[in-house]
């Protein structure tokens, strides 16, 4: 076995990557504290073609070196938004008809193996902040609360680690 060079990879150009179709899915970030989280997210968020990033509250926004160190130029490929209040953010996502989903530990949440997401739909995948998760400014505004199950001793995984988790079960999901 051979690893493949990069030129054998056939990725898309950035302007090919805008004009290809995507995942129906905004990413959203909730008060993301780590530029290396935010950088990775877009990165992430590249990987699996989705439509855009939100950036909310105090997730910092590109340019920054720190986000580029690890997003390694997605912040060029993905469509990204910063709102400074993420009430502004579900708003917007409301008015163009996505469902609004917190990724969250929370009283009544449909466990990832379990939910089914409908093809005609749109997502809007809510990551919240290191150590508080989705605000409740968020939880009161969801259609619904996914969990992603966990089995080791810890009480949850680093944001972008869930994001990969999340957007890797919808594209399987929804490209079945």
């Amino acid at each position: 076995m051979r690893k493949l060079k990069l030129d054998e990879l056939n990725r898309p150009s950035v302007e090919e990557f805008k004009n290809q179709d995507k995942l129906p899915i905004v990413v959203v970030l909730d008060n993301v504290r780590s530029l290396h989280n935010v950088g990775s997210a877009f990165r992430t968020a590249d990987g699996f073609a989705v439509e855009a990033l939100y950036l909310c509250g105090i997730t910092a926004q590109p340019p920054h070196r720190e986000i580029e160190k690890t997003a390694l130029g997605a912040t060029q490929s993905i469509d990204w938004k910063y709102f400074d209040n993420v009430a502004d953010a579900v708003s917007d996502l409301k008015e163009k008809g996505y469902q609004i989903i917190a990724i969250e530990q929370a009283e009544n949440s449909v466990s990832l193996l379990d939910f089914e997401p409908d093809p005609n739909e749109k997502f809007a995948l809510f990551f919240g902040n290191e150590v508080n998760g989705v605000s409740e400014e968020v939880m009161k505004q969801i259609d619904t609360c996914i969990e992603i199950p966990q089995f080791g001793t810890k009480h949850s995984f680093n944001i972008v680690i869930s994001t990969g988790i999340v957007l890797w079960d919808f594209f399987s999901k929804l490209n079945k």
